[in-house]
């Protein structure tokens, strides 16, 4: 295969943020410096050229209405962001409108998919609350994905979640954040796989260095969990995403794709390039 007709390695899950515009206020702590300053596409940019990713797809980090329009203006005018999950208040009644007026505003068509912070809820069943519900619903009907960002405690809730609606794809972020760092497979594990064992779920092999120790990591720490999640979802349900640049506390750029190369070399190169970009580009339509 010649490279011009590769497949397309698309990176599923970044962020981006510009600290004179909005702060990120879930940087807190010395550990965490190191993120607080601006993050830009420019930079992104050179670092996907040189590790081969073609494509991306931007996530929310903030809950604020105004950052998704932002988004997909970005999107709108950079070739390297072919869709942007952004965020709006689930529980706000006209949560179907906002919907409709993101998709028909500026770079609207880049709009793949919605995510809320779910991790930081106190309600561990936050998911099934009505209103959260009747939101969900309304991400469905929009025809668009949900993306979750949970604990492992969390996936019980999200497993009920996304039998109440068969119609809405839920993307599982970072595998659910399995406490590598303790090498506790279980009861992750069992609870991953309740929820892979849901025909409308998927879940992306992204921000799992960080999930390990940040300065001594190695490809073996994380190939249990990622062997566990290749079993239960297969190679038709996984996703890369680097997490960038929240990855940089653990690995650059171009390790997390070496790593993520490294956990699905078993698989045939057809499913290689599945995880690696044509799993994104059915899931998120783009």
């Amino acid at each position: 295969m010649s490279a011009a007709e590769a497949p397309r390695v698309v990176d599923a899950h970044h962020h981006v943020w510009d600290l004179s515009v909005r702060d990120q206020d879930w940087i807190t702590g010395p550990e965490l410096a190191p993120l607080r300053r601006d993050f830009t596409l420019d930079e992104l940019r050179p670092l996907a050229r040189t590790a081969g990713v073609d494509a991306t797809v931007l996530v929310q980090t903030i809950c604020v209405p105004d950052e998704t329009p932002e988004f997909l203006a970005l999107a709108a005018t950079d070739p390297l962001v072919v869709g942007v999950v952004g965020w709006t208040d689930l529980t706000a009644p006209d949560v179907a409108d906002t919907l409709a007026a993101l998709r028909s505003g500026p770079g609207g068509r880049h709009l793949v998919g919605i995510r809320h912070q779910v991790q930081g809820e106190p309600d561990p069943e936050w998911l099934l609350r009505p209103d959260v519900q009747r939101g969900l619903r309304a991400v469905a009907t929009a025809g668009l994905a949900y993306d979750l960002v949970i604990l492992p405690t969390q996936l019980p809730a999200a497993t009920r979640a996304a039998a109440a609606l068969p119609e809405l794809t839920f993307v599982l972020d970072h595998l659910g954040k399995p406490p590598i760092a303790a090498a506790a497979l279980e009861p992750w594990a069992s609870h991953l796989r309740a929820f892979a064992a849901l025909p409308n779920t998927v879940a992306k092999l992204s921000g799992l260095p960080t999930e390990a120790d940040w300065h001594s990591w190695t490809t073996d720490d994380l190939r249990p969990f990622a062997d566990t999640a290749l079993t239960a979802f297969g190679p038709t349900r996984l996703l890369f995403g680097s997490d960038w640049p929240v990855s940089t506390l653990a690995a650059d750029y171009a390790r997390v794709l070496t790593t993520t190369r490294e956990l699905i070399a078993t698989l045939s190169p057809s499913e290689q390039a599945a995880v690696l970009g044509g799993n994104a580009e059915r899931v998120y339509g783009v």
